[in-house]
């Protein structure tokens, strides 16, 4: 029996990279897994199929979580689906790539609205819908998949910083306000992690290709999607039972 058995999660961001490896996670361990994604069907649909194969409950929902309208109405399907939700894992996010990395006092109002629907209002649109919904198990779980950034503040990385850093005032907020629910909040702050996101961010800093970055790294390899995936599982297991409202970061540093 796995560590998640009975368990039912919301991945958002699912299709592909961190969010990918954390629902297939989820899944070997025992949980049914609700995988978002915003335009990619068919990548969505194979990480069903994939959750699927491993014995497990998948159905794929379409939803910007920038956009409120959707967010209710892809929980509402996960409830009339599911009919319960334990664990929600906000994965779903923009990177600076999204919006060309401007300084905090060149970028527009539309360059601070694209990146902060998607990482600080998807998050508060989804936290306020389901909540009252995770307050009903006896055990529940928000993860908030937050960065590295949020912490370095380097320079073309600000607005993303900024949306980073309220998602996880919010996770350290809802952690104290959620405990006497039996509901614990954590927050996971990436490096540098093979996905597109990554790849994009060496080939921003003239670093080539993402691979060539390994020798450099700490370990002397890149972080991979399944290296974060692990730390969730682990939180979100009796193994993590007394963990709530921390930042775990993992860059190797």
């Amino acid at each position: 029996m796995g560590k998640l058995e009975g368990r039912t999660a919301l991945v958002t961001g699912a299709s592909r990279g961190i969010g990918r490896a954390i629902a297939e996670g989820f899944a070997r361990e025992g949980a049914d897994v609700a995988v978002n994604y915003t335009s990619n069907e068919a990548a969505a649909t194979e990480v069903a199929e994939s959750v699927r194969a491993l014995g497990k409950r998948a159905e794929i929902y379409k939803a910007n979580v920038g956009v409120e309208s959707e967010c209710d109405a892809m929980c509402d399907a996960i409830i009339k689906d599911f009919g319960k939700l334990d664990t929600l894992v906000n994965n779903a996010g923009l990177g600076s790539a999204a919006i060309n990395r401007p300084k905090v006092a060149d970028a527009t109002n539309d360059q601070w609205q694209t990146l902060l629907a998607v990482n600080v209002w998807g998050p508060i649109y989804l936290c306020r819908r389901l909540i009252p919904v995770l307050r009903n198990a006896d055990r529940s779980d928000i993860i908030m998949i937050s960065s590295i950034a949020a912490q370095m503040m380097s320079p073309g990385y600000g607005v993303y910083a900024v949306s980073k850093a309220a998602l996880e005032a919010m996770a350290h907020t809802l952690a104290k306000e959620e405990k006497e629910n039996g509901m614990r909040v954590n927050i996971i702050a990436p490096g540098l992690v093979d996905t597109d996101m990554g790849r994009k961010i060496v080939e921003a800093t003239g670093g080539g290709d993402l691979s060539d970055s390994a020798a450099a790294m700490p370990f002397g390899f890149v972080c991979t999607p399944d290296d974060i995936a692990a730390t969730v599982l682990h939180l979100c297991s009796e193994d993590g039972r007394y963990i709530t409202n921390q930042r775990v970061t993992i860059s190797g540093n």
